[in-house]
Parts: structure tokens; C-alpha cells; sequence
């Protein structure tokens, strides 16, 4: 029988698909108001106690939709930090306030994410679907920083801010942050209309140009749904830092309603956390098995020399039609090495 896998490292639960935003990539398709079913507070408990079961215990990303409207979100954070978890808010920053920043610290959260995909304000407004939006981050950063709660700063590349990632990194330090993740746009929810699609040499150029940036950013620097970012670093010469595409084998995403999947746009559902346990789930699911089994990928990642550390996005193939198939933004031909200079 073959050995349990290692947990998790981090769990991302979206509390709520409702939000106050209508973004233009929202892979989660947020609706003004809470859908009917959503995972209750004694069942968000219980998730935490699953968790906290582990040894080691994951990481808990309390995301959304939009968190902060959920009624128990502090006590959900509050109940996860008393189990030893670690703790991390996603959040849009509009309803942060001083005192919420303050509520959230003091609950035991031990960082926030808040979302910039444009360095400018009217054109990040226009992004995020309201007025005031890029004003609400930058006040939001303002109280986290006052509050001494660690906070890093998401952004998601798309054909509009392709060549802004410098502009980017330049805004996440000015506010303060800690961290700037950078995010491959993912075609999956309102995203699947969001754009012409760019080719995969566009997106392979700017994550060059982030290859090139990252040691001059001063910023914890993470490129996300982007695992052949590693197989640049890889040919650069540059030290890679764990692996690529995480889904099923390291990351885990549970929907509002309890639905596990490898992770948010990973649309394939894995099981459902009211009729199995999560460890059962997450170590039993025929989905998680063959996603950890990477030598059943077909095509072009089935045969690369930088499977292991990359993986290309199975979500990305899944849009493709094959969760198990190429990545198809990756122009990568296996056994064909070039190295680009860094």
C-alpha cells in the first residue's frame, strides 16, 4: 500500500462567494450576496479542528469572494490562531478599517493579502469594477502597517499590465508590503472572457522580465500559477525554490460549500467535506492521486526534463480540455534546452 502523502502546506478556504467587487478575472464569479449552502460557523470550526489534526498543522488562507463579509470571520480567524494554525486573510481591502486591521491582529491573522493589478489608479478602478478602489487599498495598507500586521500584495498579469510587473513591484514597496506575488492569469470564471489570449511566448517574456527583477524587488518575491517560472530559474542557473503547480500535492482549495479541489481554478472536484473527511480526502481522491503521479501527464509535460519542478498549471490544461495535459503557456519543446540569460 503506498505511503500517506506529507499534509498539505496550506489550505485556502473560500469563506464566502459573496463580494462588494465585480472584478473582470474573478475566477470565483462573486455574487453580491452569499449563496445558499455556504459551509456554517460550526462547520468552519470543525474544518479548523480538522486541520489542526495534521502534524504539521497546514496553513489556513481565509479567502473569498470578499472574507470580511462573512459575520464570523474574526472568530474563525481568532479559533484557527488558538489551534496553532497559521492564520492569513485574502481580502480586497474596502473593508478594511483601522479598527478592523487592529480586530485582525489582534485575532491572531498573521498576514493579509490585498490585490493590485494596475499601478495606477484609474486604470486598477476600472480592473476591480468600482470607483475608489485603488484609494481603498492604499488606505487599507496605511492601517495594516499602523496595526503591525504583515501584509503582501497580490497581482494578477493580464495582456492590460503585461509589461507593468517593474511598476508593480515599485507600488507593493511604496505601501508598505512585505511580499508581492505575482499571479499567471488563469482563464477559468469571468477570466475566460477577459482577454484576446496572449501566446505562450508573451507570457514566457514577462516572466523573463520578472526572473530578471526579482533581486533587485527588496520584496519577498513569489511568481503563483506560474510553475515554469521554475524552469526558467532552473536554466538561468538560478536557485529553485520548491516546485511549480501545487495542486493536490502540497496546496488544497475548499469552496464556500465544501468542495475540495486541487485549488481555486482548478475546476474537478475531489470530494466534499460533508460527506468525507479532509485528510481522506486530500490522501484518498483519485483526482489528488494521479495529480501527485506526475509521470501519467500527457504530452509535452509528460516527457519534459523540468516536470519535477514545474508541472506546467494543470488548471490551464484543464481549460485546454485535459487537466493531465500540456501546459499551453508554456512554448517550452522538451529536449530542445536554451538557457536565457537572467
Amino acid at each position: 500500500m503506498a505511503a500517506s502523502p506529507p499534509p498539505p502546506r496550506l489550505l485556502a478556504w473560500e469563506t464566502t462567494r459573496a463580494c462588494n467587487l465585480a472584478c473582470r478575472h474573478c475566477r470565483a464569479e462573486a455574487l453580491p450576496t452569499p449563496p445558499p449552502g455556504e459551509l456554517s460557523p460550526e462547520e468552519g470550526r470543525d474544518l479548523v479542528d480538522q486541520l489542526a489534526a495534521w502534524v504539521p498543522a497546514p496553513g489556513l488562507i481565509l479567502s473569498g469572494g470578499e472574507p470580511l463579509l462573512r459575520p464570523d470571520l474574526l472568530d474563525l480567524a481568532a479559533y484557527g490562531h488558538a489551534k496553532g494554525l497559521r492564520v492569513l486573510v485574502s481580502t480586497n481591502g474596502l473593508l478594511v478599517t483601522a479598527a478592523l486591521a487592529r480586530a485582525l491582529k489582534a485575532a491572531g491573522v498573521a498576514r493579509v493579502s490585498l490585490s493590485l493589478d494596475h499601478p495606477e489608479q484609474a486604470d486598477h478602478d476600472a480592473f476591480r469594477g468600482a470607483p475608489g478602489a485603488f484609494e481603498a487599498l492604499r488606505r487599507a495598507a496605511a492601517y495594516l502597517r499602523e496595526a503591525g500586521l504583515p501584509f503582501q500584495i497580490n497581482s494578477t498579469l493580464t495582456a492590460a499590465n503585461l509589461g507593468r510587473a517593474g511598476a508593480l513591484a515599485a507600488k507593493a514597496r511604496d505601501l508598505g508590503a512585505l511580499a508581492h506575488h505575482v499571479f499567471l492569469l488563469v482563464p477559468v470564471g469571468r477570466a475566460a472572457g477577459l482577454e484576446t489570449p496572449l501566446t505562450a511566448e508573451a507570457y514566457e517574456a514577462a516572466l523573463l522580465d520578472l526572473l530578471r527583477l526579482e533581486p533587485e524587488m527588496g520584496l519577498e518575491f513569489k511568481a503563483t500559477c506560474a510553475p515554469q517560472y521554475q524552469r526558467l530559474a532552473s536554466q538561468a542557473g538560478r536557485n529553485v525554490r520548491g516546485r511549480g503547480c501545487l495542486a493536490g500535492q502540497g496546496f488544497l482549495f475548499l469552496s464556500s460549500t465544501g468542495r475540495a479541489q486541487g485549488c481555486g481554478y482548478l475546476n474537478l472536484a475531489a470530494g466534499e467535506l460533508r460527506r468525507n473527511s479532509l485528510r481522506t480526502i486530500y490522501e484518498e481522491a483519485p483526482l489528488f492521486r494521479e495529480l501527485r503521479d506526475r509521470k501519467h501527464y500527457r504530452g509535452r509535460c509528460g516527457v519534459c526534463e523540468y516536470r519535477s519542478i514545474c508541472g506546467g498549471c494543470r488548471a490551464r490544461a484543464l481549460a485546454e480540455g485535459d487537466h493531465l495535459g500540456p501546459e499551453p503557456l508554456c512554448p517550452h519543446q522538451p529536449g530542445r534546452e536554451r538557457r536565457p540569460e537572467p
